[in-house]
């Protein structure tokens, strides 16, 4: 905020190209764009950083096809995984610190910004995997 009150020039712009950004955008023009957004303080939808991360970790040998499974199959996992955790005496509200004792109000976050970032790496259609992963 305090950047956007001193230089309105300069955020006004940023702001307009993150807007513009569509799911049809080239993904690398998409990345560029969000990676200055990010480092101007603007929310993202995809994490420019985490997807560099993602996209470096690939192991050697292994087809990007593969890594497209296990990116599947990770999803899969945290889905199967859900009714377990949420079941576990950990998962229960604490009112003393405002939250829960195994972090799990975090996991939403996680699995959108994570499952983002790999589909983007993976050149997939986010939103569609998303809503494959609730209906598992």
């Amino acid at each position: 905020q305090v950047f956007s009150h001193h230089c309105p020039f300069l955020m006004g712009p940023i702001k307009c190209l993150a807007d513009v950004v569509t799911p049809d955008t080239d993904i690398q023009v998409t990345l560029s764009i969000f990676e200055l957004a990010s480092a101007a303080g603007i929310p993202c939808e995809v994490d420019p950083a985490l997807v560099k991360v993602l996209a470096g970790s690939k192991t050697d040998g292994s087809s990007p096809e593969e890594d497209y499974k296990v990116a599947c199959l990770l999803l899969v996992f945290v889905a199967v995984s859900l009714p377990l955790l949420a079941s576990d005496l950990a998962s229960l509200y604490n009112t003393e610190m405002d939250g829960y004792n195994n972090n799990i109000h975090c996991l939403a976050k996680a699995i959108i910004h994570v499952s983002a970032a790999l589909f983007t790496v993976h050149n997939k259609n986010i939103e569609t995997h998303l809503k494959e992963f609730l209906l598992v």
